[in-house]
C-alpha cells in the first residue's frame, strides 16, 4: 500500500463512521485478515494432548465458532463444565497467505486478541510461542516454521484451570455454576485472531503522550530488528498536516516528538484537544525505511488530553470534570466476556451515553481494543481495571504484575482511559489492614502503573483499604437516602473525616498511616437496585429491590438524587465528590441489578433513564 493510500484510507475510516473497528485499532496495516470462525476443537479432560501429539495436525472430533469461549452458546459448544485444557486447529491456506499479502522473504505474523489463560502455539508440528495471561494480547512470528506446503496448520493449546484462584480470573467463577457476584467461565480463545505479513523490519509497538502545555506530542516506536532505520512521523486533522518528525535508529526503539501547527497559540489551541462533550482524534502514520526503502507503514491515531487531580477535583486539560459513570461487566448471555460482535461493542458505547453517563468503569475485565476504540471516537472515559486473582502468594502475584504491566501497555496511548485500577476492594489482598506483605504489594502496584504510565491517576484498591492513591474512592450499597445524603451531602471537611475512618463495609477506607492530601473523593460503587421485566433465576439478587417499573425509576432517582447532591458543580456547589459510579449497566445472569437487560433492552424508556441519570442540574 502506498503512503497517499494508506493515509486516505485511514482518513477514511475516522471521517466515515464506518460500522466495525479492527483489532489492534492503533497500529493497522493494510496486510490483514481476520481467521475467526469455524475451527477444529477438543476438550483435554486427562491432559493427554501433548503426549498424544495432537499437535501433529491430526483433525479434532468438534467444531466450535472462534472467538467464542467453549462454555457459551455462541461457541457451538456451550458446555460450561470443568475442562481445563481445551485445543484448537484451523488450517491456513494458499488462498489466505495470498489474501494476507504473504510472499517470500516477509514474515508472516499470528495475532491473538485474548487466550484464557495460558496457550501454546504450533504450526505443522513446531511450536512457534507461549504466553500466558487471560487477558492480554500477544503476537507470533511463525514464518521459520513454515513447511513447504500448500496447507499449513494452526494448532493451540489453552489451559485455564478453574480451581486455580492465584490466577487472575475477575468475575469468572471457580465453582461449577455461577454463584453470588461470580459468572460462567471464559476458557481458551476469546477475542479475534488474525494475521500479517511484514517486512523483517517493521514497527511492533506504539505508544502516543501529548503535552499540551509545550503543544507537543511525543511517540515511541518499537521496531523488530537491529538495523538502521529511518522513522517519520505524520499527524493530521481534518485532511491536514499538523506535525512531522524524522528520526533514524540502529536499535529497536525510537521516540520521536512533534510539534502540533497552531497549538502554540494559546487561544486557539483546545480545538484539537480530546474531550467528552468533543472527542478529536488525530490520524497519524509511521513509516519505516531501511537504505531508503519503504520497509513498513502502520496508521494510528491518538487523543490529545491531560488528565491529573488537584484540589480535590479531578482535571481533565487543566478543567474539573465530574464523573457520571457506570459500572459495566463486559458479559453477554449468549457469549459470555466475548463480545458477540464488533458491533456490540459500539452499541455498548452507544448505548452508556444515550443514557446520560458520561464515563464506564468496565468490571474486573481488561476490555476488547475495539471497545475502547469506539469509546475514543464517541467521548466516553474508562476506567481501566485488572482482573483479580482470589489468593494472595508468590505466584498470584507474579501474575498479576506480569498481565497488568501488558495490559497498561496495551492500552495507554487510549485518551478515552482516564485511569487504573490494579486492585479491587481488597480482592486478592484481604488482609491487607493487617498484613505488612499485602500492604507492600499494593503500594508496587500503585507505584509499578505510575512507572509504566505517569499521565493517568491511579486508584490503589478501589472501594475500602486504600494506601497510596491518587483518588480515594469508596463503594456502599445502602439504599436509604437519607443516610447517603449524612453521608456525602455535606462539606469538604465532613467528607475528608468521613474517608478517615470505617467505611460503609465495615472497613477502614484508608489504610493508617496514609495522608490526605486533598485527592478527589468519588463514590464508585452504589445503587444496584433489583429489578426484573421478565422471568429470573431463582437464585437472583440485587443490593435493594423493586417491585415494579414505577417503584424502580423512584428507587433509582431517590438513590442517585441523594448521592448527586454531594458532587462538585451540583447547583452551583465548589466542593464535594468528584463523580460517581451507578450499579449496574446490565442484568448479569444471576445479578438483575442493571439498567438494561442482559440482551440490552433498556427497563425504561431510554429518555426516563438519562432524566434519572443526568438529574435536573443539567436541564
Amino acid at each position: 500500500m502506498s503512503r497517499m493510500a494508506a493515509e486516505s484510507g485511514t482518513s477514511a475510516l475516522r471521517a466515515s463512521g464506518l460500522e466495525t473497528a479492527r483489532p489492534r485499532p492503533q497500529l493497522v496495516r493494510s496486510s490483514f485478515l481476520e481467521i475467526d470462525g469455524e475451527w477444529g476443537f477438543a476438550h483435554d479432560d486427562q491432559n493427554a494432548g501433548v503426549s498424544e501429539v495432537w499437535f501433529d495436525g491430526r483433525a479434532l472430533p468438534r467444531s466450535i465458532r472462534v472467538p467464542f469461549p467453549p462454555e457459551s452458546k455462541a461457541s457451538g459448544i456451550a458446555d460450561t463444565g470443568y475442562h481445563p485444557v481445551v485445543w484448537y486447529r484451523r488450517e491456513l491456506t494458499a488462498a489466505d497467505l495470498e489474501q494476507v499479502g504473504h510472499v517470500q522473504g516477509q514474515r508472516l505474523l499470528v495475532h491473538f486478541g485474548a487466550v484464557d489463560y495460558r496457550a501454546r502455539v504450533w504450526l505443522d508440528g513446531h511450536v512457534v510461542g507461549e504466553h500466558e495471561g487471560g487477558h492480554t494480547p500477544f503476537v507470533l512470528d511463525v514464518t521459520d516454521a513454515l513447511a513447504d506446503t500448500a496447507t499449513h496448520v494452526l494448532v493451540v493449546r489453552a489451559e485455564d484451570d478453574p480451581h486455580d484462584v492465584a490466577q487472575p480470573r475477575g468475575k469468572q467463577d471457580w465453582e461449577e455454576h455461577p454463584h453470588a457476584i461470580w459468572y460462567h467461565r471464559t476458557t481458551g480463545i476469546w477475542q479475534p485472531v488474525w494475521l500479517e505479513s511484514v517486512r523483517p523490519q517493521h514497527v511492533v509497538g506504539l505508544t502516543w503522550t501529548s503535552d499540551l502545555a509545550h503543544g507537543t506530542v511525543t511517540v515511541e516506536v518499537e521496531l523488530s530488528r537491529r538495523v538502521e532505520s529511518g522513522i517519520r512521523v505524520v499527524v493530521a486533522h481534518a485532511d491536514r498536516t499538523v506535525g512531522t518528525a524524522y528520526a533514524t535508529t540502529s536499535g529497536t526503539s525510537a521516540t520521536l516528538t512533534l510539534s502540533l501547527e497552531g497549538q502554540d497559540n494559546g487561544q486557539v489551541y483546545e480545538h484539537l484537544l480530546w474531550r467528552p462533550e468533543a472527542p478529536t482524534l488525530l490520524d497519524a502514520w509511521v513509516h519505516v525505511d531501511v537504505d531508503g526503502e519503504e520497509q513498513d507503514v502502520v496508521a494510528s491515531y491518538l487523543g490529545l488530553r491531560s488528565v491529573r487531580t488537584s484540589d480535590g477535583a479531578l482535571l481533565m486539560n487543566g478543567r474539573p470534570i465530574v464523573l457520571r459513570s457506570v459500572l459495566s461487566q463486559g458479559y453477554w448471555p449468549e457469549s459470555h466476556l466475548a463480545a458477540p460482535s464488533a458491533d456490540a461493542l459500539r452499541r455498548e458505547a452507544e448505548l452508556t451515553l444515550e443514557l446520560g453517563f458520561n464515563a464506564v468503569r468496565v468490571h474486573q475485565k481488561i476490555e476488547d481494543d475495539r471497545f475502547l476504540y469506539w469509546a475514543d471516537r464517541l467521548g466516553l472515559m474508562v476506567w481501566g481495571e485488572m482482573p483479580a486473582t482470589y489468593s494472595f502468594t508468590r505466584r498470584s502475584v507474579q501474575r498479576t504484575t506480569a498481565e497488568w504491566i501488558e495490559a497498561v501497555v496495551r492500552d495507554r496511548s487510549h485518551p478515552s482511559i482516564i485511569t487504573w485500577v490494579p486492585l479491587n476492594e481488597s480482592w486478592g489482598v484481604q488482609h491487607i489492614a493487617e498484613r505488612a506483605d499485602q500492604r507492600a504489594f499494593a503500594e508496587a502496584m500503585y507505584q509499578l502503573t505510575k512507572a509504566i504510565d505517569p499521565t493517568r491517576p491511579v486508584i490503589s484498591n478501589d472501594g475500602w483499604e486504600l494506601g497510596t492513591s491518587d483518588l480515594w474512592t469508596l463503594h456502599d450499597y445502602d439504599s436509604d437516602d437519607e443516610v447517603l445524603s449524612r453521608r456525602y451531602d455535606v462539606d469538604e471537611a465532613q467528607l475528608r473525616r468521613y474517608i478517615a475512618g470505617i467505611g460503609p463495609a465495615g472497613r477502614q477506607i484508608r489504610l493508617p498511616g496514609t495522608t490526605d492530601n486533598g485527592e478527589p473523593i468519588m463514590l464508585t460503587e452504589f445503587g444496584g437496585v433489583k429489578w426484573s421485566v421478565d422471568e429470573s433465576p431463582a437464585d437472583s439478587w440485587g443490593y435493594s429491590e423493586a417491585d415494579g417499573a414505577e417503584d424502580f425509576a423512584q428507587r433509582v432517582g431517590t438513590i442517585l438524587d441523594a448521592v448527586r447532591s454531594g458532587t462538585r458543580g451540583h447547583r452551583g456547589r465548589a466542593d464535594g465528590m468528584s463523580g460517581w459510579c451507578w450499579t449496574q449497566l446490565t442484568d448479569t445472569l444471576q445479578e438483575r441489578n442493571g439498567l438494561l437487560t442482559e440482551n440490552r433492552e433498556p427497563k425504561l424508556p431510554i429518555a426516563q433513564l438519562r432524566a434519572l441519570i443526568e438529574g435536573p442540574s443539567t436541564h
